[in-house]
């Protein structure tokens, strides 16, 4: 006689789905915590501050490129043109060998200088935040023209006695968005890598890029370029996330070197004399224009609000039917509160002003780093984020966006999110002037006077 019932075999049905049900949510939670995204927090960052001495201003920069004996009056005067037009004030530095004359290009001079900017801004990080050295677990570089051998990383890794197993990357010949390419790296391996903590260094050589010859395009990097650099603590630990400034929200990358004419916009060539030098194309600010605009098609409807975005798609209809003759701007102030645009010189920034329909205040950190401390490179938009900092103005919620342009063609940009309360009296490299700036229309400020 069969003593099973269907009320049995539906319980013993039941609780084998229960079974099944509570393993594959173990799985899931399980799987979620391992492969779970990882927030990207940005600790703290240090700007080199070159010392007084160091300075260059534009009346001892002039004459000190006159008694050097290479340039013919021809040369002399247009660097003086750009020079006094580039919107550089006195107080931008170059290296101690570059005041020599002749100035020292030297792979000493450009080891003693890259010394003496990782040094301070390495230094001055880890012992603001009681840093060990042996915890970075992920170390990264880039310095687009100095590439010497043992690399960058090699020398801060024998510098603070880092650990062996570090993952270390040295980038070069990326430009001067290469900053946040770096970031990238650093964000990209913490995918892999949890609970790790990175560590970022950006700066250019100022040293052995000195050009000679003759060739106009090649003479502008000349009078623009100074001295600085920047280091940056990332982490992706959640324990980091009580003490971190940022977070990262967005990184887009943008690479138009398939086209000749941006591929050759920014080269580093040898002229017809032999004289070795970075050309900049006249199309330059059209190029560079072009290439944000790439990069702001993809990142616009990640950031924006939908009604700027609705505003944008139905002009581009109606400039396709030929209703209309521009496509509308998004108003980007909606989906940022700050700005900070490569001070590569004030074209680009002008350029990037007109572009994106900003307001002066909103291009107010780009031009002050430019006049306090020239084009550093990949650095500058860590000045201009520390002048945001000294100013009062970054607030727990802001949004800022960092736009990077480099050689090859490349436009970078960076949103981060303010995660806690920044003290404007926090000593960085602005802390000393920052009562003298902005800078007024001329270009002229109270440093000057």
């Amino acid at each position: 006689m069969d003593t099973s019932s269907p009320f049995i075999n539906l319980s013993q049905t039941f609780m084998s789905f229960f079974h099944v049900a509570s393993a594959c949510v173990v799985i899931a939670v399980f799987s979620y915590y391992i492969f779970r995204p990882r927030c990207i927090y940005l600790i703290d960052f240090s700007c080199y501050q070159p010392p007084d001495f160091l300075r260059a201003t534009v009346s001892n920069f002039i004459e000190h490129l006159t008694i050097s004996g290479v340039f013919d009056k021809e040369s002399l005067d247009l660097q003086q043109k750009i020079l006094e037009r580039s919107g550089i004030g006195d107080g931008a530095s170059v290296p101690v060998t570059v005041h020599e004359v002749p100035p020292n290009s030297s792979l000493s001079a450009a080891r003693d200088e890259t010394h003496d900017i990782l040094f301070a801004v390495v230094e001055d990080l880890f012992l603001k935040h009681k840093i060990d050295p042996k915890s970075i677990d992920i170390l990264a570089s880039n310095c687009s023209l100095f590439c010497p051998s043992p690399s960058i990383t090699s020398i801060i890794i024998n510098r603070f006695g880092m650990r062996s197993d570090i993952k270390s990357f040295s980038l070069s010949g990326m430009g001067c968005s290469a900053g946040l390419l770096s970031i990238n790296l650093v964000k990209d391996l913490m995918k892999i890598h949890g609970d790790s903590v990175g560590l970022v260094l950006s700066m250019e050589a100022v040293s052995p890029n000195g050009y000679r010859g003759k060739c106009k395009s090649m003479l502008i990097a000349n009078t623009i370029f100074r001295m600085g650099g920047a280091a940056i603590l990332l982490s992706n630990r959640e324990q980091d996330k009580h003490k971190a400034k940022y977070k990262l929200q967005h990184l887009t990358r943008t690479h138009v070197g398939s086209d000749n004419e941006s591929y050759e916009s920014v080269m580093q060539q040898i002229d017809e004399e032999g004289n070795v030098g970075v050309a900049l194309s006249k199309q330059l600010v059209k190029v560079a224009s072009k290439a944000l605009k790439i990069n702001v098609v993809e990142l616009g409807p990640r950031v924006l609000p939908y009604s700027e975005q609705l505003k944008y798609i139905v002009s581009f209809i109606k400039r396709k039917w030929g209703m209309q003759k521009e496509v509308y701007t998004p108003n980007f102030k909606k989906a940022f509160e700050h700005f900070c645009i490569h001070a590569g010189g004030r074209a680009i920034i002008d350029g990037v002003e007109k572009h994106l329909k900003l307001d002066k205040e909103d291009v107010e950190a780009s031009r002050s780093t430019l006049h306090r401390y020239g084009n550093t490179s990949s650095s500058s938009l860590w000045y201009e984020l520390q002048y945001l900092e000294a100013k009062g103005r970054m607030k727990k919620g802001d949004r800022v966006w960092q736009i990077g342009f480099g050689s090859g063609f490349k436009a970078n940009t960076a949103v981060w999110k303010c995660i806690s309360e920044i003290d404007s009296k926090d000593r960085n490299a602005w802390s000393d002037r920052i009562h003298l700036y902005p800078v007024s229309v001329d270009g002229s400020s109270a440093l000057e006077t």
